[in-house]
């Protein structure tokens, strides 16, 4: 039996996640459907690979230097990355968070030791945005290094050279499709480059939520949003970097009804608790089965951990108060009404 080795830094222990099965799902759609487990991850997210990356590189080009302060402006998880890599490496953090996100969120970059700047939700033209706050702060003197996560490429070479091979590995090759939500874009970015240019025939399916503006974007040209969601951090209505490096074939947009049904699906039948950002990847992982049959192996990601979820998805209060009841679809109903969709419903990005 083989052991695992002694780390000597947290950061150690980013990367090289599970790939795991979902039984239910894989068995209905009759396609492989497989999901990265990024919840394992330190600080509990996808986003810590980005952070480690952001970080390494900012010191190896001079930009990061002892003494200085790391800043950011985001939704959550890229803090909560950023903020224990910066503890690992002996830099303060400042993260600039927008009022209304899940406040396990919160707590968990201050408990990394990181400060906490929270300012008002509003539209990223306002120059009061989270995203111009930190950049105008990380501008403001030397001492600050400004993250950039959105233009900072760093953030897709963490998945370029670490996710996609390591579910290259996992899947032995065998990998028909990959769907992913885009936040910044660095994720679909890093995956879906390294994962194509490995399988030139892999479909890249994007899943958007209603209230972002990428599927508008890419069906359209214009960034422009319909309705809204309760997820939070994986929306974005401009072009960043991060995004345009994406190989992306396939765009959808599905409704928080959707991964509610989802999240309560795999919660009952496999004992998965997801938070919705891995619950909407996975209904966008059924809706990509049902279009491109059975006998197909789809791989999505498991971004966070649930409780980062828990006061909006699994809140029953605040799901009646944002219109949702108890009851919802089942996952076979759920299936058959996207296999019944039209086809003009995807947006063929690549051919």
């Amino acid at each position: 039996m083989k052991f695992p080795s002694i780390t000597r830094s947290i950061t150690d222990l980013i990367g090289h996640t599970d790939l795991l099965r979902i039984n239910s799902i894989s068995e209905l759609t009759g396609c492989e459907v497989l999901l990265k487990c990024e919840q394992q991850n330190p600080g509990g997210s996808i986003k810590d690979r980005a952070a480690l990356q952001l970080v390494q590189d900012a010191i190896a080009n001079g930009k990061l230097k002892p003494g200085m302060t790391i800043v950011e402006g985001t939704a959550g998880n890229t803090g909560i990355g950023l903020a224990l890599v910066a503890k690992a490496f002996g830099f303060k953090m400042l993260v600039v968070m927008p009022r209304g996100q899940a406040p396990e969120k919160a707590l968990m970059v201050t408990l990394y030791g990181a400060e906490l700047m929270l300012v008002d939700a509003c539209p990223f033209a306002n120059p009061e945005h989270f995203y111009h706050t930190a950049k105008r702060i990380g501008e403001s003197d030397d001492k600050y290094w400004w993250a950039d996560q959105f233009e900072n490429t760093s953030n897709s070479k963490a998945h370029y050279a670490n996710t996609g091979p390591e579910i290259w590995l996992q899947t032995q090759g065998k990998i028909d499709a990959l769907v992913s939500v885009a936040g910044t874009g660095g994720t679909i970015a890093g995956n879906s480059r390294y994962l194509s240019e490995k399988n030139p025939e892999l479909q890249t399916w994007l899943v958007d939520p209603d209230g972002s503006g990428i599927y508008s974007y890419l069906k359209t040209g214009e960034h422009v949003s319909s309705g809204s969601s309760f997820t939070e951090g994986i929306g974005i209505m401009r072009s960043v970097e991060n995004f345009r490096q994406a190989k992306v074939n396939k765009a959808i947009t599905l409704p928080d009804r959707d991964l509610i049904a989802i999240a309560r699906h795999v919660q009952q039948q496999d004992g998965i608790v997801l938070g919705s950002s891995s619950a909407l990847n996975l209904a966008g992982a059924v809706y990509a089965a049902a279009k491109m049959g059975t006998g197909r192996t789809i791989v999505t990601f498991c971004c966070d951990v649930p409780e980062r979820s828990s006061s909006k998805l699994f809140n029953s209060q605040f799901l009646a108060e944002e219109g949702y009841g108890e009851s919802s679809e089942s996952l076979p109903e759920l299936f058959r009404r996207y296999q019944g969709e039209p086809a003009d419903v995807v947006v063929d990005v690549m051919g």
